[in-house]
């Protein structure tokens, strides 16, 4: 009597390594540019807080200079004879909280109802042609909408009905807000659009209309992004320079009355940095410490924004 042997089966996954069978380079390369790609931007913060900070630092070493007068006062006379000079920083973060929160004032509501209508109204075909054509505006150069603002807001808009001058906050706060209208649209329709189908799907079969869909579903779905957008719109709003700097004119005075004219932290940098001061300066160092301030305000909000968005945010599987 024969003896069969029968082979005997291999137990699932034996002889497979998992191992790569060769390396990857082009994988390594790509992990690296993505790592330098997050390093240049971790690194240019640091480099812009170090150059602001010694600068700075000198600023208010000088005599003449205290920390507690430059945040409280309201006299901004640093580019004029040392007799004569104040440092009272509020006369610029006046003029730049003014025409920021006009900027806001447009750029929210027309922000957020072209983010509605492109994210729960208009038809694809609408979409795809609209919102293109509404983030031109983002392209056109800040120069262009501070001459706009200039000799055409200013004059054929405003002053037939308004005691504005040739140059004032409004003007400049009503164009920088058109200017960031594609920004929070955008954004803000993104967050829309991704919010579930299966939400809205469930609110009309509850019998809802479009608008409350709209207004009560999807906005509060998508608020954290709602949120990002329009801090974002802030950021650019107090940082705008050209604008502000054409359009409000360069007068530094503490005053929160629209029709009049101001001057801005960014305004003022561009003024001293144009090379009538001499390095080293008084006037020079003190373009440094507005910097600082400026960069202080809009770390502050991005980390409120952080916080509000960690706190808002809708989580969808």
């Amino acid at each position: 009597m024969s003896i069969i042997e029968r082979p005997v089966a291999a137990e699932p996954g034996a002889g497979i390594s998992l191992r790569r069978a060769r390396p990857r380079y082009g994988e390594r390369a790509v992990e690296f540019l993505l790592l330098v790609a997050a390093l240049v931007s971790v690194l240019t913060t640091f480099g812009i807080v170090v150059a602001i900070i010694e600068p700075t630092v000198e600023f208010f070493a000088e005599p003449a200079v205290r920390v507690w007068d430059f945040l409280t006062g309201t006299q901004w006379t640093v580019l004029f004879s040392e007799a004569q000079r104040e440092f009272g920083v509020l006369a610029l973060v006046s003029a730049t909280l003014m025409t920021t929160v006009i900027a806001l004032l447009v750029a929210v509501p027309f922000g957020l109802g072209a983010a509605i209508y492109l994210s729960e109204y208009a038809t694809p075909r609408a979409r795809r042609v609209l919102k293109p054509v509404l983030e031109v505006l983002a392209g056109i150069p800040t120069v262009v909408y501070g001459f706009f603002a200039l000799a055409f807001v200013t004059p054929v808009l405003l002053r037939p009905w308004l005691p504005v001058g040739t140059y004032n906050m409004l003007a400049a706060g009503i164009v920088m807000g058109i200017m960031i209208i594609p920004t929070v649209a955008s954004l803000a329709e993104d967050a829309m659009s991704a919010v579930p189908q299966a939400l809205r799907d469930g609110a009309y079969g509850l019998g809802s209309t479009k608008m409350q869909v709209a207004t009560r579903v999807v906005v509060p779905a998508a608020v954290s992004g709602i949120i990002a957008a329009v801090v974002l719109g802030v950021s650019r709003a107090v940082g705008e320079t050209m604008i502000v700097a054409i359009a409000a004119g360069n007068r530094p005075i503490f005053t929160f009355n629209p029709f009049s004219d101001g001057q801005t932290m960014t305004g003022f940098i561009a003024q001293a940095a144009s090379g009538d001061q001499q390095t080293g300066s008084v006037g020079y160092e003190s373009l440094f410490a507005v910097a600082a301030v400026l960069f202080a305000l809009t770390f502050l909000m991005n980390i409120v924004s952080i916080r509000l968005v960690r706190r808002w945010r809708e989580v969808y599987e």
